[in-house]
């Protein structure tokens, strides 16, 4: 059995050394308890709980990716942090994924709300994974990164083909105008999305 090496990060919790074996264990322990988070990858657990704040951005990030979909007539299928894992390699519970247009048995599009370091070892999960399309923010910076044969490129616009006219300035400052007034940012990201419908 691989010797177990537990420690402490601001959020949460980092044990590495762990089997796929092990980790499905710490996994089915954490049943019913809501709020926490797991991934698993290259024998590393992350056992991770969000505070208020996390919680707070990666739900306007979801209302404003939503109100984006719902103006633009846009199909979508929410799927939060639903376990995306490959068997016996990788495991990552997204803060908010999406099946855009065209669905999949996995979303097209993960978003992760980085608070502490960490934002390169996850692409490496997602990776894995064969995700196109992840979203970071992290200190009031929102980055998209796509999928390409050797990593993940930044990207200055969305590539996934519904969301071609997403203007990634006016998200992030609706982002950023939610921490004090959801419906303050919801009003000004649909008056950017209508106006920019109209050039």
């Amino acid at each position: 059995m691989p010797q177990v090496i537990d420690k402490a990060t601001e959020q949460g919790l980092i044990r590495c050394s762990v089997s796929w074996e092990q980790f499905k264990s710490i996994q089915k322990g954490f049943e019913g308890s809501p709020g926490v988070r797991l991934s698993y990858y290259q024998g590393v657990v992350e056992i991770f709980m969000p505070g208020r704040d996390h919680e707070l951005f990666k739900k306007i990030i979801a209302i404003l990716v939503e109100t984006y979909c719902i103006e633009k007539e846009i199909e979508f299928e929410p799927t939060g942090s639903m376990d995306q894992e490959r068997e016996g390699e990788v495991c990552v519970q997204a803060d908010e994924s999406y099946c855009i247009g065209n669905f999949d048995q996995r979303p097209n599009l993960s978003i992760e709300v980085i608070f502490t370091s960490g934002s390169v070892q996850k692409l490496e999960r997602y990776r894995a994974l064969g995700v196109p399309e992840v979203w970071f923010w992290e200190d009031g910076l929102l980055t998209m990164h796509c999928l390409r044969a050797e990593g993940y490129d930044r990207v200055y616009r969305s590539e996934i083909l519904e969301f071609a006219d997403l203007e990634i300035d006016l998200l992030t400052r609706c982002v950023l105008i939610g921490e004090t007034s959801r419906l303050e940012a919801v009003k000004i990201f649909k008056q950017g999305i209508r106006s920019n419908s109209d050039c």
